[in-house]
């Protein structure tokens, strides 16, 4: 569990960077920072919380190849899933001011990609399933 810890890290390590980064841009694009940072947080929880989801049955899965694939289809589906049903949500709420939030969503998204690729990656070589090599 291990290197699930360290992926949730590196995780919210990089969202954190990049919303730093994206700051300034989504207060103008949303036309002021009490509407923007909401949104961008939202936004960004909003791919976290999908990430985090999605990385679970890589964590969880045995040590047979079967197993590991299944695990592997089934962290992108849930990844998507959640990422779909928690956007959709914060969408329709109405709370949030749509363009930065949809901006983020997608942004908190594809920034986690390459740290979830590299860790199903490992997790599907690794000799174990349960193992935490990271």
């Amino acid at each position: 569990m291990r290197g699930y810890l360290r992926f949730l890290a590196v995780t919210c390590a990089l969202v954190a960077g990049a919303a730093c980064l994206g700051y300034l841009p989504t207060a103008r694009l949303a036309g002021g920072r009490a509407v923007a940072v909401p949104a961008m947080i939202a936004g960004c929880l909003v791919g976290i919380v999908a990430g985090a989801l999605g990385a679970l049955p890589l964590a969880r899965a045995g040590g047979s190849p079967d197993a590991k694939i299944q695990a592997g289809l089934l962290a992108m589906g849930l990844r998507f899933g959640a990422v779909l049903a928690l956007g959709l949500a914060a969408y329709a709420s109405g709370l949030f001011a749509r363009v930065p939030l949809l901006a983020w969503i997608g942004i908190s998204y594809v920034a986690q990609l390459v740290v979830e690729s590299r860790y199903a990656a490992r997790m599907m070589m690794s000799n174990s399933g349960k193992s935490e090599r990271n």
